[in-house]
């Protein structure tokens, strides 16, 4: 029985359960084959405006070309649609992915390319007349492998339900206040739940300036205070990134014509008169700041200038992201070790035992650098808990071996 296998079993045949506004998705075995499904809830089907409003999605999903957008096939008993079946793949909601890696989110490009991916398929149902509404860490998949963002069902279908609170249930604070009080939903709504969403990936690490400064004003609870489309909203980020580049290069120039100047006139101690000519005025560059932008915003943060809260949330990560680490690296090492530390290899030369020792120790390098930057630790911190795992796995061997052995490894 396989990993998979073994959590299926004690999940009653089904992994990777989320819950969706209209039923609970997950995976399981069928015919040999893992399948990924979504049952309808219930109390839902009672309701012959939802009947008719998922009968309606159905069939409009059918016509959607994204390369973001889950399709699948309706499974019909008596006449009405109990559960859906999702096309081919290994797919899993944010929640789940962060909860098994969180160190994905301060992986290179990742939080760029979840931005990136919801605008692209958002922008598209937009254009054919469709508002997805609940963007959340339970609704928002990625596939298994590359992480491309996938979306299922869309919110709009369904506005025509009286109680749009209970239908989102838990998943509500995602959901534009407007939509919630059925208001009006258009553009602006998608670009509040991106922004809702996009927050709750900086749940526990500290979000980038110009993402802050973007996220404040998508989720504004007046709709006219926020971006008009989601592409607006990727458009800031990307501008106010684009700008603290251009300081950071504009400080750069400065340092490296201050150090030219210093150097000169070190070189040349004698000056003569020179006659200066006025230079010509120098364009306004106010034109490339946001309105209320504060320079402090984009400067590097020092640690410690965070609150107490951020500080304590950031080594919270921290020592979780070293857990992972250590139980990584203690099956790895374990393994590797035992191609040395047995009765056939102890009862070699010490010539040989050294030469064996070698491409152990090779190994163990390899699976500690691999290991540490798939963790997000520094190269410093993961040998340090790699040497302390070593040491302490080569002594545990040894007295297994009977304690009178004195080789060992040296890194």
């Amino acid at each position: 029985m396989n990993y998979e296998e073994l959590l299926a079993a004690k999940g009653d045949g089904r992994l990777n359960k989320t819950q969706l506004p209209i039923g609970t998705y997950y995976r399981m075995q069928v015919d040999g084959k893992w399948r990924g499904f979504v049952d309808i809830r219930p109390e839902l089907n009672e309701s012959v405006v939802f009947v008719e409003s998922l009968k309606t999605e159905c069939e409009r999903h059918r016509t959607l070309v994204n390369h973001h957008q889950l399709h699948y096939t309706e499974v019909e008993e008596q006449g009405e649609v109990r559960r859906l079946e999702v096309e081919q793949g290994v797919y899993m909601s944010i929640a789940q992915l962060i909860e098994e890696n969180p160190a994905v989110v301060v992986q290179k490009g990742f939080v760029d390319n979840v931005l990136e991916g919801l605008v692209d398929v958002t922008e598209y149902l937009h254009s054919q007349g469709i508002k997805h509404v609940c963007y959340s860490p339970d609704t928002v998949f990625v596939r298994k492998g590359d992480n491309s963002v996938m979306l299922l069902s869309h919110g709009s279908f369904y506005f025509a339900m009286n109680n749009q609170q209970e239908l989102y249930g838990d998943d509500a604070y995602y959901v534009a206040p407007e939509v919630l009080q059925h208001g009006t939903i258009d553009e602006r709504c998608d670009v509040y739940s991106i922004g809702r969403f996009m927050e709750s990936l900086f749940e526990h690490a500290s979000m980038p300036a110009e993402y802050k400064h973007a996220m404040k004003r998508a989720t504004s609870e007046t709709p006219e205070d926020r971006y008009a489309r989601p592409s607006e909203l990727l458009k800031a980020v990307q501008k106010r990134r684009g700008t603290f580049k251009t300081l950071l290069m504009l400080a750069a120039a400065f340092i490296v014509a201050l150090l030219c100047v210093g150097l000169y006139f070190d070189m040349v101690p004698e000056t003569e008169q020179v006659e200066f000519v006025k230079p010509a005025p120098r364009q306004a560059i106010d034109d490339i700041y946001d309105d209320g932008f504060d320079p402090a915003e984009m400067g590097i943060i020092n640690a410690d200038s965070l609150s107490e809260e951020d500080q304590v949330s950031m080594r919270e990560y921290e020592a979780k992201a070293e857990a992972i680490f250590r139980k990584k690296y203690e099956a790895e090492a374990n393994r590797i070790l035992d191609k040395i530390y047995n009765k056939e290899s102890m009862s070699n030369s010490e010539k040989v035992f050294l030469s064996q020792s070698k491409s152990v120790i090779e190994e163990l390098v390899q699976r500690q650098q691999e290991l540490g930057e798939e963790a997000g630790l520094s190269q410093q911190r993961s040998e340090q808990i790699a040497n302390e795992i070593n040491d302490r796995l080569t002594t545990q061997k040894n007295q297994a071996l009977g304690g009178t052995n004195t080789r060992g490894i040296q890194r």
